[in-house]
């Protein structure tokens, strides 16, 4: 059994170490859903959905500072093996509040202070600083 979201960040690191524009990974919601929430925050740029060769795939455009990638780290919290669930009062800053967390609560996925905000709790899928 293979984790898409841990392969979604792996590829979108690779990517930025080799400094391509974009990246394309197959299409799932969870995916287009986080890709949304990186792209709202400012982690990446567009990210749109494509069809190719009767396969659908999702495009991420990758966002450079001086040719510094805009997502310094990223770490995958709940896995396969391990769901991590927090209360709303348990969530935490990421990096002293540089970073974000993304938490599927039960309205959607959301960062963690929009989820601390609307008092929701849920499983801690990611932190991207």
């Amino acid at each position: 059994m293979t984790d898409p979201i841990s392969d979604m960040l792996n590829q979108i690191r690779n990517a930025e170490a080799v400094a391509k524009p974009e990246v394309l990974l197959p299409f799932s919601n969870l995916k287009n859903e986080i890709g949304m929430i990186l792209s709202k925050e400012g982690f990446v740029g567009d990210v749109k959905k494509v069809a190719k060769d009767k396969s659908k795939l999702l495009k991420v455009v990758l966002k450079y500072d001086s040719g510094i990638p805009a997502i310094e780290g990223a770490k995958r919290v709940s896995k396969p093996g391990q769901r991590i669930y927090v209360k709303n009062s348990e969530i935490k800053k990421v990096r002293g509040g540089f970073g974000i967390s993304i938490i599927s609560t039960p309205k959607g996925l959301m960062t963690g202070m929009e989820a601390k905000k609307a008092r929701l709790g849920g499983e801690v899928l990611l932190e991207v600083w």
